[in-house]
């Protein structure tokens, strides 16, 4: 039984690790099968393949802040070409837009908490590969404003409406596709400290999924019972999709192990990615 773990978060996004640490971290839980998947970044792939070991499979990937028409979502991108020009322009799209949100979440807590940030604080914001509001929330949280970067987020941002800054959903599918990759829905019945779709809720919106071009599901999620990751996978295996899994790993800043995948941690085995696993290596 090979482990596996193929949604995974370096400091080049919102995790807490760096991509050596990620790496190691990967070694001692005896993962044998994984993927960087940073949120709209690409920029540690490279580091990452230099540590690997050979009794390793690395897969490159990326996480892309999506709005596929009415729904907001998460697409992953796996396979990745990081050289192709189309994803190096949407992934610099994606900065810019992350720079805005960051502008706003600033300006909110200036004009309602009161609170400034230092030209040290706002310089290595700004210096970010790619800057979430974790990275704010961290700072609030260092400043000792809050308990922990989860709590600083709901007290002092969760009023901040930043409007649309995600990518065009259709258009990140079809840019994974060109760069030679597997669009992927990441936890698709809702992300973390999200509340989760019932049935009736997913199935018009995995009807929008597919007709944009998603060709696989995250079925095994560390924040997903084993009910919902069997209705995830016959749910897939219904529509000719393929099947993956991932933690969702984002180091000190997130509650979960690596290698999770699922709440009651029962291990899955790697022979239930095969499918995603064969066109991976074709």
């Amino acid at each position: 039984m090979e482990k596996f773990d193929l949604h995974l978060h370096s400091n080049n996004s919102d995790g807490s690790a760096t991509v050596k640490e990620l790496v190691d971290a990967v070694k001692i839980a005896g993962i044998k099968i994984f993927a960087l998947t940073d949120h709209d970044t690409v920029a540690g792939i490279k580091e990452a393949e230099s540590y690997v070991s050979g009794d390793m499979t690395f897969i490159k990937g990326v996480e892309l802040t999506c709005k596929t028409r009415d729904i907001k979502c998460h697409i992953l991108g796996y396979n990745i070409d990081i050289e192709n020009q189309s994803l190096i322009e949407l992934i610099e799209q994606g900065k810019n837009l992350r720079h805005q949100k960051l502008e706003t979440r600033i300006n909110y807590l200036k004009n309602i908490w009161g609170i400034e940030l230092t030209q040290q604080e706002s310089d290595w914001l700004y210096s970010r590969k790619s800057v979430v509001k974790t990275h704010l929330a961290n700072i609030l949280v260092n400043r000792g404003l809050a308990e922990d970067n989860v709590s600083a987020m709901k007290k002092y941002l969760d009023g901040c409406k930043t409007g649309n800054t995600r990518f065009d959903g259709e258009t990140a599918i079809q840019t994974i596709i060109n760069a030679g990759g597997i669009p992927v829905w990441a936890h698709p019945l809702g992300g973390e400290g999200e509340k989760h779709l019932s049935e009736q809720e997913f199935y018009p919106k995995l009807k929008t999924m597919i007709e944009c071009g998603i060709q696989g599901l995250e079925c095994y999620y560390s924040r997903y019972n084993l009910s919902e990751a069997e209705f995830l996978v016959n749910c897939a295996k219904n529509n000719n999709l393929l099947i993956t899994g991932g933690s969702d790993w984002h180091g000190k800043n997130k509650t979960v192990e690596i290698g999770c995948l699922n709440t009651e941690n029962k291990k899955i085995d790697s022979s239930v990615i095969n499918l995603f696993m064969n066109k991976v290596f074709i």
